[in-house]
């Protein structure tokens, strides 16, 4: 047995009992457990006999050294290597036998990794695996299984505070590679195909992660889900210990990666590729302990290459026959690698704040040096660089473990030294030394071999459509993310909540209308006296009455209630009443200073006690009797309306008013607060817009729209701060927000932070796929599923970076005018007709967003989403684009400027209501012929005849030498059914020599159709 020679810490694995054991040879079986860790015997156990019961109390302890400085076991070795406990059953000696024959029974496989996560000891039951002909039944649902109690423990723990804080682990999972040539055929030499890629540690070197002996399968069915990922270590005597314990491949909708085969298109590529073409699956896992400074390193590594390298490869293996020597001998195929490929993995999600984990499918290329160097900035090869060592290990039989992490030495004499030993003094062939990308990355000039031109090999990958799907995992994210709690905290100290206004149970208001109730109740009470003493037919008849009788009644009245005492009682019941009003409404709680003041003061109280007496009085007289006079009385909804109305009138000061009216009547309401912020941003007026914002915000700190409103003016005043809360927090409170995603990215783009400006554009994208998808299924089901094919093509959805569009790819939905037609058009056309289907406008992320900022006038922000909108791939200058612009110059009094773009709005496409209503306003602020013009053509393509034929008339008065004009008013008269105006339009337009070709074609057309128009007929 190899012994550990170290002085590091003893890790001890302690085998108390095993449970329902079978063996060879009945119930009382024999057996011993063997402990192996890191290619080394730890230890056996005694020969223990099984009970009937299946039970075996081992009670075996062994143990290995850890050494936290390098040169033995390290950390990383407990993150990817277990600890296999074999069971095996001593057989009975037989006549003439002279040693014990043994067979093994199972295997165990005990995952270390709870030792990296800080813990000092743990107790686990480990399932024990059976061999190939053991009696151990293997595992079932419902059945109990054969398992192994197993204890470990160190003194103190492997971590210190600082690893554990700063430290992170990195899982590498590799599934499968699918679509692989057809050159790949199961038969034939015995080929290893193997993967690696490079992951950065601290210091000059890089840690190699290699996937070997790859299976290739010809395909017919896909690869199951769940399945169990499997440790990267060959020669596992029991199959089920290959894998790792509660780990599994679960996959996932493809949408869903962060790769680069996730579109809707490919969907249909990939289902065909996972289900009936080649493949060659790994489902192995490799774990990588990455320390505070391997994780900045990491990180650093990131955000200075975008794109990581993960190389493809085959390899003949060489078998070793039986009996022969371990030591191997150059063979002619040595260094025999084909089929060089390489995947670049985006590895820039990782730095997304929250994000621990990456899963995807990535294209596989031919390696080229050139090429791997421009993306990667990597010229080092794990594979062309380290290939005799990679043949080494390349022996059928020879365990297939992950190469060791190259310990980092601080001078040459070290690194020498760990380079030609290992931890028993031998060379260690499988430690591959790998040069730094980061050193390879500096300025520094670089001698590059000339490398082949080609790579035919690995041009069959690009021919096949070859694809790897890897799964990149940290324990931790490197960037962490702010939790919705800390930014609820921060949005709150910024902007304290503000509690809804209680109706106070008193006040001046409950005082008055305290004093109305007491002199209803005694006005009652004095006429049910006066009912009493002369009856209700009196009432009634009181206009007949004179005025002696009616004093006399009034006497006698005051006599009967002094003598019965009712005036005292119910001067007592006002008393109380008319108190709380001097206290509440006069706010008098103190003593008067004169007795002038006292009587001022009662004088006054004494009109203001009259008056509602009167009042109250006034409400108690039927309504046959006091005729209601009326009330005008203004809605919230029409006092915005009314606003809006001098808004457009640019009459401010009014809007003003209407604006401050609802505020007043309803201050809880935030919606009043929101649309009055819009109209500062319209008067620029951005400190009052921030006060408003903010005001509704501290109405509901949970409302979406004021957060980003309050995000828009903290940029636009560069508290860039308070403008990342706002935005982040309304990510965390609506995650499917598109407008709150993009409003996040482009204040990172203000930050010259292109990382999470590129995840939140991401996110927002997806968001709207999203939402565009479910839309769309929504209509299917709603309408049934109707395939609508144009020429031989399905109308799918198209979907590019940031924007969704709806079309047919194969159809030609976006109609733009010919060449011709655009080359000789002059500054005054507009809005073109089309016998053709009008297209649908595509829906971009910036345009969604600019939708929702010019609705709250927020102009100084639009112009940056505009550019963004200019660059997007489904974005570009559409006719919304040119409306857009329009506008904005609108409301800057810019009138050649948004006339100009609205002509560019009208030769674009054909928006026409929305063309309709910025016309409008074109023709209130600045008149003019091409403004009429333009509202005329809107209107006629609309079919509002009338309105167009107004509008058409209003520009032939500002200018009757348009032909374009007479054109559009011939074509009005023409389906209006006027023969005698619509020839002499035409008439004109001809005179006037109309040059726009589309136009005359159409009329003309027209005219055919409806069998009048043209003289010359």
């Amino acid at each position: 047995m190899e012994q550990v020679s170290s002085t590091g810490r003893p890790v001890q694995i302690t085998v108390t009992e095993g449970y329902d054991l079978k063996g060879f040879k009945g119930d009382t079986s024999v057996t011993f457990i063997r402990a192996e860790f890191n290619q080394v015997v730890l230890g056996d156990s005694a020969k223990i006999t099984v009970s009937p019961e299946g039970t075996a109390k081992y009670n075996f302890t062994c143990s290995f050294e850890f050494n936290p400085e390098g040169g033995g076991i390290a950390l990383d070795d407990l993150a990817h290597k277990p600890v296999f406990l074999t069971v095996t059953e001593v057989l009975p000696k037989e006549k003439k036998q002279k040693e014990e024959k043994t067979m093994v029974l199972g295997q165990a496989v005990v995952d270390l990794l709870p030792l990296l996560e800080g813990e000092s000891s743990f107790e686990t039951m480990v399932p024990l695996h059976p061999v190939p002909g053991s009696p151990i039944e293997p595992f079932r649902s419902g059945v109990e299984q054969c398992s192994l109690e197993v204890k470990v423990f160190v003194a103190e723990p492997l971590l210190t505070p600082a690893q554990i804080s700063g430290g992170n682990l990195l899982k590498v999972t590799l599934e499968a590679a699918y679509s692989v040539p057809e050159s790949f055929i199961p038969i034939g030499p015995l080929q290893n195909y193997m993967v690696g890629m490079q992951v950065p540690s601290a210091g000059e070197k890089d840690y190699p992660i290699f996937f070997k002996n790859g299976t290739l399968k010809v395909g017919g069915e896909r690869e199951p889900v769940p399945r169990p990922k499997k440790w990267p270590i060959a020669n596992i005597l029991a199959p089920g210990a290959n894998n790792i314990p509660d780990s599994f491949i679960v996959g996932g909708p493809y949408e869903e990666e962060e790769g680069e085969l996730n579109h809707p298109e490919d969907r249909e590529f990939r289902n065909q590729a996972e289900c009936m073409k080649k493949r060659i699956t790994w489902d192995l896992e490799s774990r990588c302990y990455l320390d505070p400074p391997a994780v900045v390193s990491f990180q650093k590594r990131i955000a200075d290459c975008r794109f990581w390298p993960v190389e493809i490869t085959r390899v003949p293996l060489v078998v070793v026959p039986k009996g022969k020597s371990a030591k191997f001998e150059k063979t002619d195929d040595e260094g025999q690698f084909s089929f060089h490929g390489v995947a670049y993995v985006n590895m820039v999600p990782l730095l997304y704040p929250g994000v621990k984990k990456i899963r995807g499918a990535f294209h596989v290329y031919p390696y080229l040096d050139s090429t791997v160097y421009e993306k990667t900035k990597c010229l080092f090869s794990l594979f062309r660089d380290t290939g005799h060592n990679l043949i080494q290990n390349n022996k059928v039989g020879g365990i297939n473990s992950p190469v060791s992490k190259p310990v980092v030495s601080k001078n040459l004499k070290e690194d020498k030294t760990v380079k030609e030993k290992d931890m028993d003094g031998k060379p260690r062939p499988g430690d591959v030394q790998v040069p730094s990308i980061k050193s390879q990355s500096s300025e520094t000039p670089l001698e590059i071999e000339p490398s082949l031109c080609n790579n035919p090999e690995g041009q069959q990958y690009v021919e096949a459509g070859t694809y790897i799907v890897l799964e990149i995992e940290l324990d931790k994210a490197l960037v962490p993310k702010r939790m919705p709690e800390e930014l609820a905290r921060r949005v709150k100290e910024m902007i304290p909540p503000r509690p809804p206004l209680t109706r106070r149970t008193g006040g001046a208001q409950k005082a008055v209308s305290d004093y109305h109730m007491q002199i209803k109740n005694i006005s009652r009470a004095i006429l049910n006296e006066y009912h009493n003493m002369f009856g209700k037919q009196v009432v009634k008849t009181g206009n007949d009455i004179d005025s002696e009788t009616l004093e006399e009644q009034k006497c006698q009245l005051n006599y009967e209630l002094n003598c019965s005492g009712k005036y005292f009682a119910f001067k007592e019941q006002l008393k109380h009443a008319v108190v709380k009003i001097v206290r509440e409404k006069y706010l008098k709680t103190t003593s008067f200073e004169s007795q002038e003041e006292l009587q001022k003061f009662i004088s006054e109280l004494y009109v203001f006690l009259v008056d509602q007496m009167h009042v109250a009085l006034n409400q108690t007289i039927p309504d046959d009797v006091q005729g209601t006079p009326p009330v005008i009385y203004t809605s919230s909804e029409q006092l915005r309306l009314f606003a809006f109305e001098a808004e457009v009138n640019e009459n401010y000061e009014m809007a003003t008013v209407y604006y401050e009216e609802r505020l007043v009547r309803e201050p809880q309401n935030l919606e009043h607060w929101l649309d009055y912020g819009a109209f500062c941003l319209l008067t620029e007026d951005n400190i009052k817009a921030q006060e408003c914002f903010r005001k509704a915000l501290s109405l509901n700190q949970s409302h979406i729209q004021s957060l980003l409103l309050c995000g828009v003016l903290a940029v636009l005043m560069e508290n860039y701060e308070q403008a990342e809360v706002f935005f982040e927090d309304a990510t965390c409170l609506e995650p499917t927000n598109v407008v709150a995603w993009t409003l996040l990215g482009l204040y990172y783009e203000i930050q010259n932070n292109d990382i999470r400006m590129e995840m939140a554009f991401h996110e927002a994208f997806k968001q709207l796929q999203a939402r565009v998808l479910q839309a769309q299924v929504t209509r299917q089901k709603s309408a049934g599923t109707v395939e609508c094919v144009e020429e031989g093509g399905k109308a799918e959805s198209s979907l590019g970076p940031w924007g969704v569009t709806n079309g047919s790819s194969t159809a030609a939905l976006k109609v733009e005018a010919p060449t011709e037609a655009l080359k000789s058009q002059e500054s005054s056309t507009c809005l073109h007709s089309t016998p053709y289907r009008v297209s649908q406008t595509p829906t971009t992320i910036f345009m969604e967003t600019i939708r929702f900022l010019m609705k709250v006038n927020a102009v100084q922000y639009v112009h940056r989403v505009l550019a963004h909108e200019l660059l997007c791939p489904q974005g570009g200058p559409s006719c919304e684009y040119y409306l857009v612009l329009a506008q904005t110059h609108l409301l800057k009094k810019d009138f050649a400027k948004a006339e100009e773009y609205l002509q560019q709005a009208a030769q674009m496409d054909y928006l026409y209501e929305k063309a309709k209503k910025t016309y409008l306003q074109a023709c209130k602020r600045s008149p003019s012929c091409l403004t009429w013009l333009g509202l005329g053509i809107a209107c006629y393509r609309l079919e509002e005849l009338t309105e167009a034929e107004d509008a058409l008339s209003e520009a032939n008065a500002l200018n009757n030498y348009n032909a374009e004009v007479w054109a559009y008013l011939a074509l009005v008269c023409l389906k209006a059914g006027r023969q005698l105006e619509a020839e002499q339009a035409y008439k004109y337009t001809m005179k006037l020599k109309l040059k726009d070709e589309n136009l005359l074609a159409e009329l003309h057309m027209v005219q055919e159709t409806v069998g009048f128009g043209n003289p010359s007929f």
